[in-house]
């Protein structure tokens, strides 16, 4: 069992055009949505991060979903499921960590329930269209290039560092604490005049460029020494690990350039032999890729 499995199977019973990106751009509404859920001993541990650190991430994750769609994120929802045993002061430590990872969007409302073990959180978070392209991972074309935006591996260095006792402040800190890029996210929406694909890297960097070239019927040539990131990273960790939440985006060259964006590859017509190709290693199979697995064993 694995997540885009299961994802598949809902798209295919409910025949609708949402299911695809990860946020739903319901055009007639002018607005985008989002929902995402982190539950403890799966996406944290409450022994490597402090209340508030985990209410500026639950809040963030989401927020970064909105900005990879192109939107201007407005408003958050937030469902809450308690044990027994939660400190008193979780409430108020959570809630400032949130606000402060919302990026400008209001807490508009939510529920609260009690909870049989661990600690459950669910956010629905939505964003604003006006004056701006939204995105989709189905519009890469052949001739654009690929952008990113800040450093890759961070976040999955960072856990290593928790996990093994490390004192790296700037990476743990970009695992706990991801800073989001809300003006590459603008800049593209507000300026661009195409179509566009773009997407978090919460998955991890080869992840979101495999699902859109997939997504998109191209392919992609990727070379790695354009990939920015900390001298302290592993390869692997700037590939394959998740939670960065950068952006990654597939734009026209020109307007690349012209505002002088870091490009680290191109976009070609679809290959028989590679979706996608990082340096000379080709990948014809999402299962080639080293990525996350939220029905897998590679928990926090």
């Amino acid at each position: 069992m694995d997540e885009l499995e299961n994802i598949n199977i809902i798209k295919t019973i409910t025949d609708n055009k949402y299911i695809g990106d990860d946020c739903a751009y319901i055009e007639d509404l002018g607005i985008v949505i989002t929902q995402d859920s982190i539950i403890e001993h799966i996406h944290f541990e409450k022994k490597y991060c402090t209340f508030e650190q985990l209410g500026y991430k639950s809040a963030a994750v989401n927020i970064s979903d909105i900005l990879a769609s192109g939107a201007k994120p407005k408003y958050l929802m937030l469902a809450l499921s308690l044990p027994n045993d939660t400190p008193k002061s979780f409430i108020k430590d959570f809630t400032n960590g949130f606000i402060k990872g919302s990026y400008g969007a209001k807490l508009i409302g939510g529920d609260i329930t009690g909870s049989s073990r661990d600690i459950m959180i669910s956010v629905t978070a939505i964003g604003t269209t006006n004056d701006r392209i939204i995105s989709s991972r189905k519009n890469a074309m052949p001739g654009q290039v690929v952008v990113v935006s800040g450093e890759h591996g961070s976040s999955a260095a960072g856990l290593k560092e928790l996990i093994n006792k490390g004192s790296n402040k700037e990476l743990i800190n970009a695992h706990l604490m991801p800073i989001l890029d809300i003006n590459f996210s603008e800049l593209i929406a507000k300026n661009i005049n195409t179509k566009y694909a773009m997407m978090d890297s919460s998955d991890g960097l080869a992840d979101a460029l495999y699902k859109i070239a997939e997504s998109s019927n191209v392919s992609m040539q990727i070379n790695y020494a354009l990939i920015p990131h900390n001298k302290n990273v592993s390869k692997q960790d700037v590939l394959f690990g998740g939670e960065d939440y950068k952006l990654v985006a597939v734009i026209p060259e020109d307007f690349a350039k012209k505002h002088n964006l870091t490009i680290i590859g191109n976009v070609i017509e679809k290959q028989s032999n590679f979706v996608l190709k990082i340096d000379e290693i080709e990948y014809n199979s999402y299962s080639d890729l080293s990525v996350f697995n939220h029905f897998g064993e590679n928990h926090e």
